[in-house]
């Protein structure tokens, strides 16, 4: 659509350029950014940014940039760079030649800086960081000038460019913005501009030993790469006033800030610190662990580009934050997989079942379907043995009334196949049953006389001859709490890690998985979908991850613990 057509589903966001478009306040121009920073890896509230500021700008005919908000020497780095790139790119949105560094603008940040200055803007001040907090004052108490607030233009430019050429240490000076110590918006209260930093950057190296502060970069990049509408979280509400204010004490080009609600998801954490530390600390093993709510996490989890951005659709753009339920993730992903997944059966818990009547070196090759929600994607062959896994859950010696599976004595369809029969129990010393001995009914195969005589219980199976013994990762979620933050004193969100959220189990599944790529997504029928994990997977043994189950079970779960 062109930039002058409202979209035929508006939220708060579109409504206020929808306004702009009416007035032409930007020209009917829409260019938004994705501004980064990069010391982390992005997560799933990170892939929500992404969708509303690249399909805004493609929704009305703009563009979007991608912006590395870099000002932070000491925590940010290449691989950081790389991880955000990959995941944007896997989300499917490009950004195209359009790719921005906050570090790309140093030296003009610096001549901002300056002119500044010159206006009797701003000030160096020899304040410590925890004199500066001391002197900022409170909600309710007004600051107090800092005793270097009065210095003059000629003094404060000296200062300055000696900060720049390296003469002083760490600390021990930064630039402030003169505005308001009494404001009643703390952000207004002489926010530093500058820190000195002696330290290596990813992109500059060490060109730089004074490093501009995100709310000093910020506003002025996006001016700078004339971006209309700055769509910001939340929590940058209160620090609009001050990003106004240095666009509008520089005379340059003044973007619309627009804050929208962030994602917070229960059983999460997303905070960056928090989960920088469950990588540092080993819990996880690393930004992409599927336990993990980074977007890497939740791609080598199974998660699929078309179902994280349907969730981004439907959790909608909020101006009130609040927290959404994961069961709404899951079932993103569950519809997706369910049109798309191949099915396939595999056995978690195996328990060998032995056909009696069964010709001992015969193989039957069995038709299964693909995908009964797409035609097209046809049909395999699968062998039918003498000897043959099934669920241990799938049998009990003693059933209740209502266990319409295998029991002594009773009968089960076999998925695809025929229906058997249980004729003997086999156990161990111990007591534990380790085999069942049961007849076939070789009538009841597909198109046989008694093909449709009818049972209560259909089982999937893998032929025991035949099968691959495979990795299984069976993941839960990482927290046990709804809210892991909500803690009691002294204790961290790390009190709530669940320990089932991960079980490692060896099974058996179809030959026709041997080969399987990583990335490929199954449904395991009964049991889940699926995918094969991109970490631990070789050729000819793949593992699999489990991304989620068939139905939603851990909400039930956990309320009930």
């Amino acid at each position: 659509m062109t930039a002058n057509e409202a979209p035929t589903q508006t939220n708060f966001v579109k409504q206020i350029i929808n306004e702009h478009n009416s007035s032409g306040r930007f020209g009917q121009k829409v260019h938004t950014r994705f501004p980064p920073e990069p010391n982390g890896y992005l997560h799933i509230g990170h892939a929500k940014s992404i969708c509303l500021n690249f399909g805004i700008a493609e929704e009305y005919g703009g563009s979007c940039n991608l912006r590395f908000d870099d000002t932070n020497p000491t925590k940010e780095d290449t691989e950081y760079v790389d991880s955000i790139k990959e995941d944007i790119r896997w989300l499917g949105f490009n950004w195209e030649d359009r790719e921005y560094y906050a570090s790309d603008y140093f030296e003009t940040l610096y001549e901002y800086a300056l002119k500044l200055i010159g206006d009797g803007k701003a000030y160096v001040c020899e304040l410590t960081g925890e004199q500066i907090r001391e002197y900022r004052g409170t909600l309710t108490e007004p600051g107090k000038n800092s005793p270097h607030r009065e210095r003059s233009v000629e003094e404060n430019l000296d200062l300055f460019e000696r900060m720049r050429k390296g003469e002083f240490p760490d600390g021990s000076h930064t630039l402030r913005a003169k505005v308001d110590m009494a404001s009643p918006n703390l952000n207004m209260r002489d926010p530093v501009m500058y820190r000195i930093l002696h330290a290596h950057h990813h992109r500059t190296g060490d060109d730089w030993c004074i490093y501009p502060m995100y709310d000093w970069a910020h506003g002025q990049s996006d001016s700078i790469e004339g971006i209309t509408h700055s769509i910001c979280t939340l929590e940058f509400e209160d620090h609009r006033p001050l990003y106004d204010w240095y666009v509008e004490q520089l005379g340059i080009h003044h973007p619309q800030q627009i804050e929208f609600a962030r994602l917070n998801i229960t059983y999460t954490v997303m905070s960056k610190r928090k989960l920088l530390q469950l990588v540092s600390d080993g819990i996880v093993d690393g930004w992409d662990d599927p336990r993990m709510p980074t977007i890497s996490g939740l791609r080598r989890r199974g998660y699929t580009p078309s179902s994280i951005r349907d969730f981004a659709e439907r959790v909608g753009v909020a101006k009130k934050n609040s927290t959404v339920e994961v069961a709404q993730l899951e079932h993103c992903v569950r519809e997706d997989l369910n049109a798309h997944a191949l099915r396939v059966m595999a056995v978690l818990n195996p328990l060998k079942v032995v056909l009696t009547n069964f010709p001992e070196d015969k193989v039957e090759y069995m038709e299964a379907v693909n995908n009964p929600e797409d035609a097209s994607a046809g049909t395999r062959q699968v062998p039918f043995t003498r000897e043959l896994y099934i669920e241990r859950d799938d049998f009990m010696e003693d059933p209740p009334r209502k266990f319409f599976r295998l029991a002594p004595g009773r009968e089960v369809r076999l998925r695809y196949g025929y229906i058997i029969k249980c004729e003997e129990v086999v156990k161990d010393e111990d007591g534990n049953v380790v085999e069942l001995r049961c007849t076939y009914d070789e009538q009841t195969r597909s198109g046989m006389p008694e093909a449709n005589r009818k049972v209560k219980g259909t089982l999937h199976w893998v032929s025991a001859t035949h099968a691959v013994d495979a990795e299984v990762r069976l993941y839960e979620q990482l927290f046990s709490k709804e809210n892991p933050d909500n803690v009691a004193e002294g204790e961290t969100f790390m009190t709530n890690m669940n320990p089932q959220s991960l079980e490692i189990i060896r099974a058996q599944v179809e030959p026709s998985l041997v080969d399987a790529q990583a990335g490929t997504h199954f449904q395991f029928e009964r049991k889940g979908y699926f995918t094969v994990d991109s970490r631990y997977s070789v050729p000819g043994a793949p593992v699999f991850n489990r991304t989620v189950t068939l139905r939603d079970t851990w909400a039930k779960i956990s309320k009930q613990k």
